[in-house]
């Protein structure tokens, strides 16, 4: 693998349009369970068990990057690219100070990592902890104290992944996707202070 390069840019529909290519699949082969004793009051344990490996994507038509910009003011959003040569292989989606957005809270001082992608072929070579880093710059840039990150239970990979950049558990929500009731939803925060 050759140098890569990282590129940020304001969101326009040829960027939205490539980076909506890059593949956001992945195989289930654990997941992560709430063990709750005393019905949550004794504590949670989150535990990490192994199921019937499969193959998921949240990548559905009317769910693609590519119609982000139909649904949302994306004036504020940065499109983190990874490249070798002239080749796309990896890149980021950097929320901020979009009202339309409840991860943001109303506030300028958060950013969310709304979306990250790698090519199947470059993963595992350090390009996400690259793109991750370059959005804790963009970050710090726009005075943000906090970058927060949405994973499910069910993606312990990537749960792994932002824990070694440094993110922490910050809230989970049960029920929280009408499509997926078994799936929690992790928000994670990486502190920029």
């Amino acid at each position: 693998m050759s140098e890569i390069k990282i590129e940020i840019e304001k969101p326009n529909k040829e960027n939205m349009l490539s980076y909506s290519k890059l593949s956001i699949d992945f195989f289930v082969e654990s997941e992560y369970r709430l063990m709750k004793t005393n019905s949550g009051l004794g504590g949670l344990l989150i535990d990490e068990v192994l199921v019937t490996p499969y193959h998921k994507t949240y990548d559905r038509e009317d769910d693609n990057p590519s119609h982000l910009m139909e649904k949302f003011d994306l004036s504020n959003w940065f499109v983190i690219s990874a490249y070798e040569g002239e080749n796309l292989v990896g890149g980021a989606l950097l929320a901020y100070n979009t009202k339309e957005i409840n991860m943001l809270e109303g506030r300028e001082d958060l950013t969310v990592l709304w979306d990250i992608r790698i090519d199947k072929d470059y993963r595992n070579k350090g390009i996400g902890h690259q793109l991750v880093n370059t959005c804790k710059k963009v970050s710090k840039e726009l005075n943000c104290n906090r970058l927060k990150i949405e994973t499910q239970n069910i993606n312990v990979s990537a749960c792994k992944f932002y824990v070694r950049q440094g993110a922490e558990l910050t809230s989970f929500k049960e029920h929280c996707y009408e499509e997926y009731p078994n799936e929690i939803q992790f928000i994670w925060s990486i502190y920029l202070g």
